[in-house]
Order: structure tokens, then C-alpha cells, then sequence
């Protein structure tokens, strides 16, 4: 059976046995799926820097219907993030990145839009030296592509129009709630934040300024963000934690 191949994005790796890692990428042609690079765990292997975090790879497998897991022949660098990756604060905005992309994409499907997401957050990133704003970015067009992005402009319980008023969200809820509706332990999304989510859903991450306004507008909007994506899918980011805590 002829290897297949695929560009694709590292999304994590774990130890197996005594020298392989397991490793879970997303393809472009492929969608998320796992497999073993054999000896990957050796002081001089094949893979060299290949396996690193979010790393934009080819990768060359092979696939049988009979198992889970693919066998990974060959995996060549095509764009390193090294100083993201090798940055303390920087690489736990990217391990966010990572757990998102593993807990929304199902296995085995395409994503195009998701996989030029991911290329273009990651890419931020490694530019600017800050995860805060292309995060943010990351969470919204997220919950977007998915299809769970609530309404921005009225309550979810009543209907009732924010106006300038904040808005209120959290890990349990999918929706917006007003003042009235709110309850204990919800965060405000500001009038500004959710104006940035307009202008997040109509410009490029690369064409949006790094001022101070943005970014203090972008946290809210991030925390609503992965509010959202934690409700979707039902489980906490681990990720998130470390993050808030750097």
C-alpha cells in the first residue's frame, strides 16, 4: 500500500513505549487523526524538530482500515515556530490553541477554514511575540466555524437589547445574558468587545492594530470565547488554567 501524504499541523505528542511518540496532527486533506512515529523518542531520529507543538509539516503515513492508529513514515518541516515554542508564556498560548483544535475538529474530517486558522494564529504569534490578541482571534472564528456563536446584540433568556450595556456569559451557558438575567459567577462582556467581534468577523488578524483598547476589548471577548467552546464540548480546558495563571 502506497504511503499517503498530506500538509498538516502537529497538534500534540505523547511518549509510547521506550522510543516512539504518538502523535495527533491535523491534515489538510486528511482532517485530525493519530498515529506512531516509530523512534521518534531517540536522541538521533529521523524527525529531528518535525514533532514540535503546531509545527507546519508534510507528513507521509500509511493507513489501514483494520487499526486506529496510522503509521508515519516520513515527516518533513515546513515552517518552524521556534521561538513561540521555546517561550515559557508563548507556548501555553499555543498548547490553548492546541487543546481547542483537538477537542472541536472530529476525526478523519476536513476543515479547510479551521486548518488556515490554525496556520494563521500560530504564524501571529511567532510574529508578534503575544498570544493575547491572535488568541482571542483563535476562540472567536472558532466558536464561529462551528456554528454555536449566540447573538450578540439581545439576551438569550428574555430578548432584551443590550445596548451599551455589558453583556454576561459563562462555561455553563451557550447564549448572552442582560443585567436582569445574569447570575452568580458570570463574567461582562463589554459593549467593546462585542463590537471587536464584528470587526474580527470582517478583517484579517494581521491587519488588526495591537492597541491598548483592542487588546483590554479582546480579553472579554476571548473569555466569552472559550466560555463557549468549553459549554460545546463539554469539558474544561486544562490548557486555559496554566494560561490565566502565566
Amino acid at each position: 500500500m502506497p504511503a499517503r501524504e498530506t500538509e498538516a499541523i502537529i497538534l500534540k505528542t505523547f511518549s509510547l513505549g521506550e522510543a516512539d511518540r504518538l502523535v495527533s496532527f491535523f491534515g489538510r486533506t486528511s482532517g485530525r487523526m493519530r498515529g506512531v512515529a516509530a523512534g521518534a523518542r531517540r536522541i538521533q531520529n529521523r524527525y529531528g524538530s518535525t514533532l514540535e507543538i503546531l509545527s507546519h509539516v508534510q507528513v507521509w503515513y500509511f493507513e489501514k482500515e483494520t487499526r486506529d492508529l496510522v503509521r508515519i513514515q516520513q515527516c518533513e518541516l515546513l515552517e518552524s515556530f521556534h521561538k513561540s515554542q521555546s517561550d515559557y508564556e508563548l507556548s501555553t498560548g499555543l498548547a490553548v490553541v492546541s487543546e481547542v483544535a483537538e477537542q472541536v475538529l472530529p476525526e478523519h474530517e476536513t476543515a479547510e477554514a479551521m486548518f488556515r486558522l490554525l496556520l494563521l494564529t500560530v504564524r501571529e504569534i511567532e510574529r508578534t511575540g503575544a498570544w493575547q490578541l491572535p488568541l482571542s482571534y483563535f476562540a472567536f472564528w472558532t466558536v464561529r466555524l462551528g456554528g454555536y456563536l449566540p447573538q450578540f446584540d439581545r439576551c438569550a433568556s428574555c430578548g432584551a437589547w443590550f445596548g451599551a450595556q455589558s453583556a454576561f456569559h459563562a462555561p455553563w451557558e451557550s447564549g448572552l445574558f442582560c443585567e436582569k438575567c445574569r447570575r452568580g459567577g458570570m463574567r461582562p462582556l463589554p459593549l467593546e468587545g462585542r463590537q471587536l467581534a464584528e470587526w474580527f468577523a470582517g478583517q484579517k488578524l494581521d491587519k488588526i492594530e495591537r492597541l491598548p483598547a483592542i487588546l483590554q476589548a479582546a480579553a472579554g471577548l476571548r473569555q466569552a470565547g472559550l466560555n463557549w467552546i468549553e459549554h460545546h464540548t463539554e469539558k474544561p480546558l486544562a490548557t486555559r488554567r496554566l494560561l490565566e495563571s502565566a
